[in-house]
């Protein structure tokens, strides 16, 4: 990829192909910037993050501890550490948030229960004084599903919280972990309905809800996510990344 510089890219690390950043990489796109995909779970090398303005990291169907099954993850989680505590800017998103927490000594875990459906998300006070979070409203709906939740790193500021899960989104240093899914819409999480482990957790759902349940809920709520999520995503790359 090149030596730093002005071209360098951001570096977008996937766990599986149904999970892109969707409009965060629509926002990087529409700016002009450069982006490096690496897709691990078909086997691509992660490069070098020196070389990288910043780091993105999304969502997956694995668990932030399941090293032995995802030979992978264990040198992912140690790309995240380095870069991270050197300031390297960082944007994770669902596993991409747990993978941070745990990269940065968290516990990582199966929750009480699935966090599935459109829920509301909370902000902290802290919030308000984030560089990036401050001009979001201070409660939201979000798209969830995900099973696993992560303590609170140490010298993390927590941002965000839910009714089910405590932690919802933190910042550290410059970088940012959101649990919840604003750049989502209805015809990408569609295909998640056929991920095994997507599908075992929306079974466990207390009455139960179908696939065409989901996507309704989260059409109603599409614009306006979206809309804060690429917000969001702006100023972090004015603010924290500096592009």
């Amino acid at each position: 990829m090149g030596q730093p510089g002005e071209d360098q890219p951001i570096l977008v690390l996937q766990h599986i192909g149904c999970e892109p950043p969707a409009a965060y990489e629509d926002e990087i796109l529409e700016r002009g910037l450069a982006l490096h995909r690496v897709e691990l779970d078909r086997g691509e090398q992660v490069p070098d993050w020196r070389v990288c303005r910043a780091i993105v990291v999304m969502g997956g169907p694995m668990g932030a501890y399941d090293d032995a099954l995802y030979p992978w993850l264990g040198p992912e989680k140690r790309l995240i550490a380095e870069a991270v505590r050197a300031g390297k800017p960082f944007w994770g998103v669902c596993l991409g948030a747990q993978l941070l927490a745990a990269s940065l000594g968290a516990s990582v875990a199966p929750g009480p229960a699935p966090e599935v459906g459109v829920l509301p998300v909370e902000l902290t006070a802290a919030a308000a004084e984030d560089p990036v979070f401050a001009g979001a409203p201070p409660s939201f709906h979000a798209f969830h599903w995900h099973g696993d939740t992560y303590e609170l790193p140490r010298g993390g500021v927590q941002l965000a919280r839910s009714e089910l899960y405590e932690q919802q989104a933190f910042v550290f240093a410059r970088a940012y972990g959101l649990q919840f899914h604003l750049e989502v819409t209805p015809a990408l999480v569609a295909g998640w309905g056929a991920v095994p482990a997507y599908a075992q957790s929306l079974e466990r759902l207390p009455g139960g809800q179908s696939l065409p349940e989901l996507l309704a809920q989260l059409a109603d709520v599409e614009q306006s996510a979206v809309a804060l999520a690429r917000e969001l995503f702006a100023r972090w790359l004015m603010h924290v990344v500096g592009v």
